[in-house]
């Protein structure tokens, strides 16, 4: 059984990783840090795990074999530079600290550089709109296909902006409401440039994010230019991806409920006059964000890439 630490457990993201890690078979969860909530029972602040674990917030970091840092972004490098974190201690990290692969870190995509993350000792776990975004581009990328500048058009649930409050996340303000923030300049660009040029040069990503009046998941459609029939598209997405156990190419039209509370992506291909259409459905908070943090710890720790993450689809 690996020790399990979770910094900043008392938020989204925190909240989800313990969701899945009291189910986990093969981890045991011995700390379980938030500053603000230290002392509290786990159940008292994440109240659907009444039942599922009597296990308490603590202040204090103690030896672990894999730490999750889910913690805002900027506060992974304070963190880390103000303890010292043995050597043989495997980190994911989830905010945007180190997404560029820097101090070691290696960027946590698995449908991207699987060998990678099974060697590694420190992870950058991916953004949730870059998750979506860079699985419905992948295999257009590696086969050299991306020529042209690529449209996304992407929606998130309201747990996309992380549970502090401001304007725009009031239930009052976000209910029967839509509306576009950060369009051509969303943080999320700087990865996804990363991955889509590792093979060849990155195309422009011309990016509007959306924020929806939902809790939960991320639709993104994305569109450019392809000069082959849909049967090849859909051929080469399905060999790209028929070693990633999370990933599905739909013969169907996708919709979010399909895989909200999975750690599942499906896609979607349409060809239509020289452009390739992908939409792409993800749950931000577990593949985009605390599911995938799994993923690459089972990946590191050499077990089955889907253990713990046998998740139901909510469906209605």
């Amino acid at each position: 059984m690996a020790k399990i630490g979770i910094v900043g457990a008392a938020g989204y993201t925190g909240g989800e990783l313990l969701r899945i890690l009291v189910n986990h078979p093969d981890v045991h969860l011995t700390c379980i840090m938030s500053n603000s909530q230290a002392g509290k029972l786990v159940s008292d602040v994440h109240t659907d795990l009444l039942g599922s674990t009597n296990a308490r917030f603590s202040a204090d970091l103690s030896p672990v074999d894999v730490l999750f840092l889910c913690s805002g972004h900027g506060e992974s490098k304070k963190f880390l530079a103000a303890n010292e974190i043995p050597w043989h201690t495997k980190i994911v990290d989830l905010s945007t600290d180190f997404r560029d692969e820097s101090e070691g870190f290696v960027y946590g995509l698995a449908e991207f550089q699987k060998s990678k993350i099974q060697s590694a000792t420190k992870i950058a776990n991916p953004g949730c709109f870059a998750t979506s975004i860079e699985l419905a581009l992948l295999p257009l990328a590696q086969a050299g296909l991306l020529k042209s500048d690529v449209h996304v058009s992407a929606v998130t649930g309201s747990t996309g902006a992380g549970q502090s409050l401001s304007n725009t996340s009031h239930f009052s303000w976000r209910n029967n409401n839509v509306s576009i923030y950060k369009a051509f300049t969303h943080q999320h660009l700087t990865e996804i440039g990363m991955v889509l040029g590792a093979k060849s040069p990155a195309p422009k990503v011309n990016f509007i994010p959306y924020r929806g009046n939902f809790s939960r998941g991320i639709m993104a459609n994305v569109y450019t230019a392809y000069t082959g029939t849909q049967e090849e598209a859909i051929e080469l997405y399905e060999n790209y991806y028929q070693d990633s156990p999370f990933v599905f190419v739909s013969p169907k039209d996708v919709d979010v409920k399909q895989v909200v509370n999975t750690n599942k992506c499906f896609l979607h291909l349409e060809v239509y006059d020289g452009q390739v259409l992908i939409s792409s459905v993800i749950d931000n908070l577990i593949k985009g964000a605390s599911g995938q943090a799994v993923q690459n710890m089972n990946l590191m720790l050499g077990w089955p890439e889907t253990a713990g993450l046998g998740l139901k689809a909510i469906g209605f």
